[in-house]
Parts: structure tokens; sequence; C-alpha cells
């Protein structure tokens, strides 16, 4: 079985030791830009799917992680320019970042059924990261309400993404 990387636990490891190297939480504009840059990932590799992908579940699947994120990172944007906030580039997003593409070059050379199942895969695996980290370092170290109030909604769509993933991956087995 192949195990794909896409971020799985990289994002709270990156924020755990940038956290405990930094002795401290990551500031608004950096939760911003971490936030910012996972959501990017997951509509990019659900563009990839739309693409390569002819499986019916999948295609839908990928269609609404393109739909979702894109309206949640669209509401990042008008919020951080409504807070006059300049989202900040860290080493986490930048991990994120390399991460990811390394993962789209790898799903790049499947095709067909294991391009379906590597991709819902890598879906469970990254909501369940992405979650974890909004759950447990982002949401409570962002000091903004409105921030907080969006990164929480967010975690509440993205427990809906991480559970239909579930669902489709034991569909594939």
């Amino acid at each position: 079985m192949l195990k794909h990387v896409f971020g799985a636990a990289l994002i709270a490891a990156s924020l755990g030791t940038a956290a405990v190297a930094a002795d401290a939480k990551p500031t608004d504009p950096q939760i911003a830009h971490i936030a910012y840059t996972a959501g990017e990932i997951d509509v990019t590799a659900a563009e990839q799917a739309l693409k390569k992908s002819k499986n019916a579940e999948v295609i839908e699947f990928a269609k609404t992680m393109e739909r979702d994120h894109k309206a949640v990172n669209d509401q990042a944007l008008a919020l951080v320019k409504k807070l006059k906030v300049t989202p900040e580039d860290n080493a986490v997003s930048q991990s994120l970042s390399t991460q990811a593409n390394k993962e789209l070059a790898t799903l790049g050379a499947l095709d067909g059924a294991a391009f379906d199942k590597a991709y819902v895969e890598n879906e469970v695996t990254y909501h369940k990261s992405v979650n974890d980290a909004l759950a447990n370092v982002l949401i409570p170290s962002a000091q903004n309400k409105e921030l907080k109030s969006l990164l929480e909604t967010g975690l509440t769509l993205f427990k809906q993404h991480q559970m239909h993933a579930e669902h489709l991956a034991s569909m594939m087995k």
C-alpha cells in the first residue's frame, strides 16, 4: 500500500517545532499564512484530481474540496484585508508548500484507480493533519476573535471533509 505524506503530521510537527524553537505561539499573521497555504494546497490537489480522475465519486469529492477550500480562503483574504493584516510567510508555510509539491509530483505519475486511491488516501491524511493543527495549535494561538472564528468554522467544515474522504477511501479498498 502506498503511503502518502501530503503533510501527514507535518503541520502539527512543524508548528510544534517552531513554537518550541521560538518559545512562542505563531502570530496571527503567521496563522493566516499557514491556513491560507493549507487551503491552497488542497485546491491544487483537487484541480489535479479533476484533470486525472475518471471516477465519478472522486471527481465529486475533488469538486467539493476545490469549492469549499476556495470559499474559506476567499473569506480569509477578505478578513485580512478588513483587519489590515499582512499574512506572514514562515517556515511552516514553506514546509507545507515543499511537501505539497513533492506529493503532487508523486500523484502526477499515477493514473486510473492507482491515482484515485492515492489521492483519496492523501486527502484523509492531509485533513487529519490540518484538523489537528487547527484544533491544537492555530485556533488556540489566534488572538483576533474574527480570525479564531473563521478558523473554527473551517475546522467544522474540514472535519466533514475528513469523514467524506475516509468514507470514500473505505470504498476503494
